[in-house]
């Protein structure tokens, strides 16, 4: 308790620097993550997909980011077991939020797609083991996360495949492909887009006013996703399509079709994944801001101070714009070769994963997610399709995700300790 009383400025502080690295690292990562299969397919240059990162990712995690947040994500750990010590609790959230933020870091560089929330949830368990014991740790919950590195890739890989034999049916494998992606594109945006506002809604949109209930949601995600249907049929038939192009890439037409519904895709994605993962960042950091200000209490949800939503999207936005580009390559061009109507399909299943995930309880790795549907696109052109190399080191980072974080931020713990002590 001294700890916090005689550092307590100085705790947030240093809390708040390790939690905008916290975002920096999402940015490089997961948000590389989002918007890899619309760079891998040519429907954006890396630029644009920075330039739309910035704005939307920005917004989600602004605006849809929650006025509170549980301060210690996934109920990992029993917050019971600190409240005799609380600073223990805000030295280990400050040196999860460094470890986990180095961790992802240091995967981006390499260009390796792994899991901010298992990193995170990793350096969590590795300073609580050492802080107050193994019966600290809910191990109960470790069950599902493991499941879920089997579980949600094979559940996003199924629906990618099926999307990608409906798109092969419906348009490729018929007699007038480019009339029939003018005709049945407009349901699959109708689609994509009642998907994706599901999964804003899901997450929660209070932060802006909006207390909508279930039913309420879906009316009106099927009201938008109307809207978007009707103003993408009417941008299609606008369009000048050039003959001459499916002389030079077969099917050129049909695919700048599907381009433009990347461009949607990519947009929504990138807000609905700003709403969610900015949480990995700003719930330790909201712990340790609530527990200080509190003189040592410890509340199972802190109010978010003002300044920490801006800091952790200024974060994830910065870290997208510095080292974003090695884990787009990554999931773009190094699982599998992607087409606009490829990559569309693997981003509708990502998105409908999530969906079933959050109604189910289901926990989930929304790059494990994507990566599934990606290798359910490659296999639905056959298994040498896939490179298999890639998806080795990709299924090796994930593993060592969690050990890798609850290593670094046992030392992290022990060097604070020393400094504060």
């Amino acid at each position: 308790m001294d700890i916090i009383a005689n550092y307590g400025t100085t705790l947030v502080l240093v809390a708040a620097l390790f939690g905008f690295l916290m975002a920096w690292g999402i940015g490089a990562n997961d948000v590389a993550n989002a918007m890899g299969t619309s760079v891998g397919t040519k429907s954006l240059t890396i630029r644009q997909a920075i330039i739309i990162a910035m704005i939307f990712e920005f917004a989600g995690a602004y605006l849809a980011g929650g006025e509170v947040t549980a301060t210690i994500r996934n109920g990992i750990i029993d917050s019971n077991a600190f409240v005799d010590s609380p600073d223990l609790l805000v030295l280990g959230m400050i040196a999860s939020l460094l470890a986990a933020g180095a961790w992802l870091i240091l995967a981006s560089y390499f260009g390796w797609p792994v899991s901010t929330t298992h990193s995170i949830i990793g350096a969590i368990v590795g300073f609580a083991v050492v802080s107050i014991g193994p019966e600290a740790v809910q191990w109960s919950k470790f069950g599902g996360i493991v499941g879920s590195w089997v579980i949600t890739p094979a559940i996003s890989g199924v629906i990618a495949y099926f999307m990608f034999i409906s798109v092969q049916k419906l348009i490729f494998n018929t007699d007038d492909p480019l009339n029939n992606a003018k005709r049945y594109v407009p349901f699959y945006m109708f689609l994509t887009s009642l998907v994706i506002c599901l999964v804003t809604i899901k997450k929660g949109l209070t932060h802006v006013g909006l207390h909508l209930s279930d039913g309420e949601g879906i009316l009106l995600s099927i009201a938008i996703s109307i809207a978007v249907a009707f103003a993408g049929w009417i941008y299609i038939r606008g369009q000048k399509y050039n003959p001459q192009d499916d002389s030079k890439m077969h099917f050129a037409n049909v695919e700048k079709v599907f381009g433009i519904l990347m461009v949607i895709t990519a947009c929504a994605m990138a807000f609905a994944h700003g709403s969610n993962d900015v949480a990995n960042a700003i719930g330790p950091l909201s712990a340790v801001a609530s527990i200080v200000a509190s003189g040592g209490e410890i509340s199972s949800q802190a109010a978010i101070a003002w300044w920490i939503l801006p800091l952790g999207g200024i974060g994830i936005v910065i870290g997208l714009a510095t080292m974003g580009e090695k884990v787009m390559a990554t999931v773009g061009t190094g699982i599998t070769h992607l087409t606009p109507s490829r990559g569309f399909a693997a981003q509708l299943a990502t998105a409908a994963t999530v969906v079933i995930a959050s109604g189910t309880g289901l926990p989930i790795s929304t790059t494990q997610t994507l990566v599934g549907a990606v290798m359910g696109v490659g296999l639905a052109r056959g298994i040498a399709a896939l490179n298999l190399g890639v998806l080795r080191n990709i299924v090796v980072s994930w593993i060592i995700t969690l050990p890798a974080g609850a290593i670094l931020a046992i030392a992290i713990f022990y060097v604070l300790q020393a400094c504060f002590s």
